[in-house]
């Protein structure tokens, strides 16, 4: 995201309501392709409706907390919106494999809110997951994932009483926006992961909701390619303008 002491180069805004003007970031290495420097657009937002968020999504825009972004970097543009086309969708034989495993899950779409039983799990997510470098503590997961200028809800997945696995997700007109999903590392051999989106998308289906947004995809990164798992799909190359994710 932007450094505030970083920034340097003013820009337009996209008129996000109560927005706060921001700046382009200075560059930094590409969290996504090796030997690439990345830089974003962004804008600090109090509210912005779901349509709204919709029409920012299709120009290219994310959120991350409080902070309305897209990428400006100056010699590449692999950062490409994705959406899965709900209606059809169909689950490839290893998703139906992941379908099978967890029958006995239970899934509760509420509002969202953080508490200490989610923080426990993220901390143990990241612990098993991620390099060390985001913050464990309560405040930094609220600001990360609860602390929202766009109405959102949590899909919870329990099994008995446990929350084995939580996805963050931000609501929209036309579809649902995964923000993020951590799971309870015990219970990796489940691909709680895949079978979050899996149900998401079932969500979809049954609300009539044509598209689930994945957020980013980039080609070539490891960490992102398997959102190309999820398809038919479309990808956005221009302000507006969607094609078809090739399979």
């Amino acid at each position: 995201m932007v450094d505030s002491q970083e920034q340097n180069e003013p820009v337009s805004s996209p008129q996000a309501e109560s927005e706060e003007l921001r700046y382009v970031g200075a560059e930094q290495p590409c969290p996504y392709l090796p030997d690439r420097q990345a830089r974003n657009e962004a804008y600090l937002a109090d509210g912005i409706d779901g349509a709204f968020y919709e029409q920012l999504m299709a120009k290219g825009f994310r959120r991350s907390g409080r902070i309305v972004y897209k990428p400006r970097c100056r010699a590449c543009s692999e950062c490409k919106q994705i959406r899965v086309l709900v209606d059809e969708f169909k689950r490839s034989k290893s998703m139906r494999r992941v379908w099978n495993k967890n029958p006995d899950l239970v899934v509760e779409v509420a509002e969202c809110e953080a508490t200490e039983e989610k923080h426990e799990i993220f901390v143990r997510y990241l612990d098993a997951q991620h390099d060390g470098t985001m913050s464990k503590s309560f405040e930094a997961f609220t600001d990360f994932l609860y602390v929202s200028p766009i109405a959102g809800q949590d899909f919870i997945y329990r099994l008995g009483n446990r929350i084995v696995a939580v996805s963050v997700t931000d609501v929209c007109p036309r579809g649902i926006s995964s923000v993020y999903a951590y799971f309870d590392p015990n219970f990796s051999d489940r691909s709680l992961g895949t079978y979050s989106a899996l149900y998401e998308l079932d969500w979809c289906a049954r609300e009539g909701l044509p598209y689930y947004y994945l957020g980013f995809y980039v080609a070539g990164s490891r960490t992102m390619e398997y959102k190309s798992r999820f398809g038919p799909s479309e990808i956005l190359v221009g302000e507006d303008r969607w094609i078809a994710l090739p399979e």
